[in-house]
């Protein structure tokens, strides 16, 4: 009888969930991946790659019994960067799907027993009220209450994780919650509108000639901290291996302005732009993760320079803006 692991990753058509279907192959797993679509960049690496939509209760118990899972990995989400979520003309639907998603996966995880469940929270729940300074000085766990996330995105991302650990007292499931900051790296979304502050940037610098202009929004001293994706997997790799439920902050506390992060881009490119500020949707003035817990709880933190995943980045979409002929200005 066989003894490799089984593993079923939601949201495996994403930018988090390909990667991690890989990092599992790599690990030895059997690999189911589930998504409304295919990814866009890359061919799955999965053993077997299931197209389906997760807010349909029927097609969710469907591909929970089809197999007995021994671990099942909830990435699947409605969402994007500042200019998808914080507009406000996506609210509705953000929560709505994003919620009903949730809800039926747990509830089958549940009816199949399904040993453990890694669930994707965000750093979208953290108080808006504590992330006025550009100098945050990083959001530790217990800052999440009271309550007061500035987006709805936000909001169900701490519904859904109180959700999980509702299923855990109620019924003994083992889950693991993690708050991603803001997760970036190549074959990533990087135009369209949902894409989010290091991919957007590394496009405009991409697609700017040399001694050009580029659009910022706001005055660019908003700051945020963004974490590899690599990193992100070994973060979510040491919390399933843990005894460590979470909610846990996988996230860098490399703190950098929206400005300083197209300088970055710049840097990379061998540019030099100016910039244009312009009106646009903001989310919070300063975000950083405090990674004391994590370290604490597993022996663990994030290390990686912001630099370092950027120069990557900035070569991959690079790349695209050429494939795709963007350079127009």
């Amino acid at each position: 009888m066989s003894t490799q692991k089984k593993a079923l990753v939601c949201g495996a058509g994403g930018f988090i969930g390909g990667y991690l279907v890989k990092r599992l192959k790599e690990e030895g797993y059997f690999v189911c991946g589930v998504d409304i679509k295919h990814h866009e960049y890359r061919d799955t690496d999965a053993d077997e790659f299931i197209q389906g939509d997760l807010r349909e209760q029927n097609f969710c118990r469907k591909i929970t019994s089809d197999i007995q899972f021994d671990e099942l990995y909830q990435l699947a989400a409605d969402m994007g960067g500042a200019g998808y979520i914080f507009t406000g003309e996506h609210d509705a639907v953000v929560m709505h799907n994003s919620a009903t998603i949730n809800l039926n996966i747990v509830e089958e995880a549940k009816r199949t027993s399904i040993k453990k469940i890694f669930y994707s929270s965000s750093a979208c729940i953290y108080p808006e009220r504590i992330q006025k300074d550009a100098n945050n000085p990083g959001l530790k766990e217990t800052d999440a209450y009271p309550a007061g996330p500035d987006s709805e995105y936000g909001w169900e991302k701490l519904f859904s994780e109180r959700l999980y650990m509702s299923y855990a007292r109620n019924y003994g499931m083992e889950i693991h919650i993690a708050r991603f900051h803001n997760i970036f790296g190549p074959y990533g979304t990087w135009t369209g509108g949902r894409e989010k502050a290091p991919a957007a940037m590394c496009r405009k610098v991409a697609a700017t000639l040399n001694g050009g202009e580029i659009e910022i929004w706001g005055d660019g001293e908003q700051t945020r901290t963004f974490l590899y994706i690599d990193e992100c997997l070994e973060g979510v790799r040491h919390l399933m291996e843990s005894t460590t439920a979470g909610p846990v902050n996988i996230g860098s506390n490399e703190l950098i302005s929206i400005n300083n992060l197209a300088n970055m881009a710049m840097t990379i490119a061998g540019k030099k732009l100016t910039f244009k500020h312009i009106p646009g949707p903001l989310g919070v003035r300063g975000r950083s993760s405090d990674n004391t817990y994590i370290q604490q709880v597993l022996g663990w933190k994030p290390t990686a320079k912001l630099i370092d995943g950027m120069k990557v980045t900035y070569n991959w979409i690079a790349e695209q803006v050429t494939k795709q002929n963007l350079s127009i200005k």
